[in-house]
């Protein structure tokens, strides 16, 4: 540690890091027509949205902490050193009810600018060790079929360099678009591992089947994914029920009131040992409690600790997590907590996968 890095004390005895922390005085602040502090309007012709990424290392508010994903200073960034590569994939083209979706990337990446890169559970600023780079948005047309080529073009380019792919949603259909380009990078077959609120199994919602309530099923006809397991599903139509009855060996769901009752450890741990596995994480799956902006949110969801142990068992398990996304936040003005747990949730979900492939284990 240089002594640049070394970290400093404030005036009221709290204690900072020069590379990347902020105090409190130094915090850009939140303000009604922003939403999370930081995110300036995005001003073109045909994007509303009111979050935009300004990117590159020392561009961030007020000179501090730059604006990607962690707020991670050079070399940390920087691509070529990096083992995350993290992808915005700002799409909205099939929500249902609560619209936000296409705000979700950009809202993550500023929220997690806040978080502590010191990991209590590994003991140490695990960021600095692997390295997180953040892509530019794609620019994605509002066709759900389209918009899922142009992902996957993107993904298999990004998973082709060995690299661990993050996606930042956007309507949970990106994850078609990043599953079908990890597989054309690497092959199968794959596991995914689902937390959700919902089973998106539909074969089809209000004529569109690559509707964001399909995506499960979609994904299932992918070549090379063997099984979706699901977590945390409390919302599913009786098409859903029958499909999930007559394929066994390919969908498994865990209800929520299963992971409450602690019945899921166990098999999913049998279902992945040895698998490489993709990870996707709807953050409705998670309890309003937890995150409340989003676009069909479901009460009843899972706790904070549920999800992190749900996490650290795909890794554990997992020969493998090859990729992984967060998707469906829809961030609303003042409730910011939403988008920092769920970058604190990534952030963790990151640092398992890495370590996992290295054979590392945290200290607890």
């Amino acid at each position: 540690m240089t002594a640049d890095d070394r970290p400093q004390t404030t005036d009221d005895g709290r204690r900072t890091t020069d590379h990347r922390r902020r105090t409190t005085d130094d915090r850009p602040q939140t303000t009604d027509d922003r939403g999370s502090a930081g995110c300036q309007p995005v001003q073109t012709a045909n994007d509303g949205s009111p979050w935009s990424v300004v990117r590159g290392p020392g561009s961030g508010v007020g000179g501090q902490s730059p604006d990607n994903f962690l707020g991670l200073p050079e070399p940390y960034c920087l691509l070529e050193r990096a083992g995350v590569l993290v992808l915005p994939l700002p799409l909205e083209a099939t929500v249902t009810y609560g619209r936000g979706a296409r705000c979700g990337p950009a809202a993550i990446i500023c929220a997690s600018q806040q978080v502590e890169l010191y990991d209590r559970e590994f003991g140490r600023e695990v960021a600095l060790e692997y390295g997180v780079h953040t892509l530019p948005p794609l620019s994605l047309p509002n066709d759900a079929a389209q918009a899922v080529e142009f992902i996957a073009d993107a993904a298999a380019r990004w998973a082709g360099t060995g690299r661990l792919l993050v996606g930042l949603g956007g309507e949970h259909t990106v994850t078609i678009g990043l599953v079908r380009g990890i597989l054309r990078a690497r092959g199968g077959p794959l596991t995914v591992v689902q937390i959700d609120a919902h089973a998106d199994l539909r074969a089809e919602y209000e004529g569109n089947p690559y509707s964001h309530a399909c995506t499960a099923r979609r994904l299932l006809e992918e070549p090379g994914v063997e099984q979706i397991l699901q977590l945390g599903v409390r919302s599913v139509c009786p098409e859903e029920v029958e499909f999930v009855r007559a394929h066994p060996d390919r969908v498994r769901v865990w209800y929520a009131e299963g992971v409450h009752a602690g019945n899921w450890s166990a098999e999913l741990t049998a279902r992945l040992s040895g698998r490489a596995v993709y990870l996707t994480i709807d953050v409705d799956g998670l309890d309003p409690a937890v995150i409340p902006t989003t676009g069909t949110p479901e009460p009843d969801g899972l706790t904070w600790r549920e999800a992190v142990d749900i996490i650290r068992a795909i890794a554990h398990a997992a020969s493998a997590v090859v990729g992984m996304d967060c998707v469906e936040l829809a961030p609303v003005p003042g409730l910011h907590a939403a988008e920092f747990a769920a970058a604190k949730l990534l952030y963790k979900a990151m640092s398992y996968a890495v370590f996992s492939r290295k054979g590392d284990r945290c200290n607890t």
